[in-house]
């Protein structure tokens, strides 16, 4: 079930809020766990029994840690964290890159026998496949860092078993976040307020997160398809359809989050919100500092700290660096083109430290530009690194990035792909896209305020998405498969 669909809006939404409500306050959590599993296993129960056994692993882990106390840490508590450590990342490596792994073997092996080296027989059976569970990349590491921070002594352990699976199954952001801390929401399990001020303002992001959704995210996509399913690009179509993913999966990532903020203040939680305008970060430093930022936070507090940081020398700074991103690439999809874009985002992230001068975020490098040209520059650059995260493999990424530089010879054909990306509503669509994305408000301002016209606003653009939805072929959720 997705937040863009008539099934949720039209009947999901409005019952679970019924339900909840109608509740009293010391069963609303179970209620809101129970709404939680019908809309995670809606379109398969058994992903339910994954997510269960997760939470009951964290939960258990996380008392035994808190039953031995504080001060030094025993065996038993390093033995249970390192349980739930195991357990969460084993989950996300067996159903996540189980095919990855296998598809990769084979293709050594193919290349082997192709030399004679070797014997066909060693290739693995292909017959079995794994389902990737939906958000298990989210709810893992969001289940696992409960147990790390209570090994800390950073938070106290819950001892309600439900009030521990509601903090992991909230719908709002089961699927494709953000990445709840523990931290950040431990107090508003014990209590919070409802108010009808937060309803109105839940229900303003969530419209504006539809409206990002439906309005701007679909149709750039549309774009970026057609791009990158042709068989030959012309050097401007390449920058165009690059660049209309760019937005796709901007406003596709940040209208969830949007309407995930907005849901989690219709039942009184205020989340961390995911993003900051990160197309007008001066540097890929301050773009990550912008871009989903709740995966940020939690890469650098539970991987890149944990193994130093930026205290045990250059070179082991820039090692660190190096292993976040290629994991941090792995985690968003099991394919070498995210390894790549994790590896090339891990690189500039490598130069702009070393050329900064211990100035923050590259100023160093790029000091003598004025600020519209460094927000150009790093605008640019994460375009070129788009094309590994969308690409199909890394041939596709190899043609379309020399399409791109002028580097390969487009065929008479390419002409043609003019005629279905140059369309008026495409072209309009992503001259707003571009325009919301440089220079509107984000939406975390707009309604922090909620005046009448700016409800009205929002009123009024939720029911254009509504209907669009309605008639659009085109609704998927990049982040929603991650």
């Amino acid at each position: 079930m997705v937040f863009s669909s008539h099934l949720f809006c039209f009947y999901f939404l409005p019952l679970a809020l019924a339900i909840y409500y109608a509740l009293p306050k010391k069963l609303r959590h179970l209620g809101l766990v129970v709404l939680s599993y019908v809309f995670y296993g809606w379109a398969n129960p058994a992903f339910v029994v994954l997510m269960l056994f997760s939470t009951a692993v964290d939960y258990v882990c996380g008392l035994t840690i808190a039953g031995h106390g504080p001060g030094r840490r025993t065996r038993v508590q390093r033995a249970a964290v390192t349980v739930s450590i195991c357990s969460n990342l084993s989950l996300l490596g067996f159903f996540k890159y189980f095919n990855f792994g296998v598809d990769s073997y084979n293709a050594l092996i193919a290349g082997l026998v192709g030399r004679g080296l070797v014997s066909p027989d060693l290739g693995l059976d292909t017959v079995l496949r794994v389902t990737l569970p939906l958000g298990i990349s989210f709810y893992t590491f969001q289940s696992m860092s409960y147990t790390i921070d209570v090994y800390r002594g950073r938070c106290a352990a819950l001892r309600n078993p439900i009030d521990f699976a509601c903090f992991v199954s909230m719908f709002p952001q089961l699927v494709a976040g953000p990445i709840l801390r523990f931290s950040e929401v431990a107090d508003q399990l014990r209590a919070r307020v409802h108010t009808l001020e937060k309803i109105a303002r839940g229900f303003a992001y969530f419209c504006l997160g539809m409206a990002k959704k439906v309005l701007l995210a679909n149709p750039c996509g549309k774009i970026a398809d057609t791009t990158f399913d042709a068989a030959s690009v012309q050097l401007l179509d390449a920058w165009y359809g690059a660049a209309a993913y760019a937005f796709q999966i901007y406003f596709d990532f940040s209208g969830y989050s949007d309407m995930a903020l907005g849901l989690g203040l219709m039942l009184g939680f205020v989340f961390p919100r995911n993003f900051d305008s990160p197309y007008r970060a001066r540097s890929i430093t301050e773009f990550w500092r912008r871009w989903h930022m709740s995966l940020s936070r939690w890469l650098r507090d539970y991987l890149y700290i944990p193994l130093g940081g930026n205290r045990r020398g250059t070179f082991r700074t820039y090692l660190n660096l190096a292993i976040v991103m290629l994991l941090g690439g792995l985690w968003h999809g099991a394919a070498w083109t995210f390894v790549l874009w994790g590896a090339f985002h891990g690189l500039l992230l490598a130069v702009e430290r070393a050329t900064a001068g211990g100035k923050p975020g590259g100023e160093r490098a790029t000091a003598a530009l004025p600020p519209w040209l460094r927000t150009g520059v790093t605008f640019l650059l994460v375009l070129v690194s788009w094309v590994f995260f969308r690409a199909a493999d890394l041939g596709v990424a190899g043609r379309y990035l020399a399409s791109m530089f002028g580097l390969a010879e487009p065929s008479p054909e390419a002409a043609l792909l003019g005629g279905l990306i140059h369309q008026p509503y495409f072209l309009a669509t992503f001259a707003v896209a571009a325009l919301v994305t440089f220079a509107a408000p984000q939406t975390h301002d707009f309604v922090r305020r909620l005046t009448w016209p700016r409800a009205i606003v929002c009123l009024v653009f939720f029911q254009i998405a509504l209907v669009a939805m309605e008639t659009q072929g085109y609704n998927p959720f990049i982040y929603f498969i991650f």
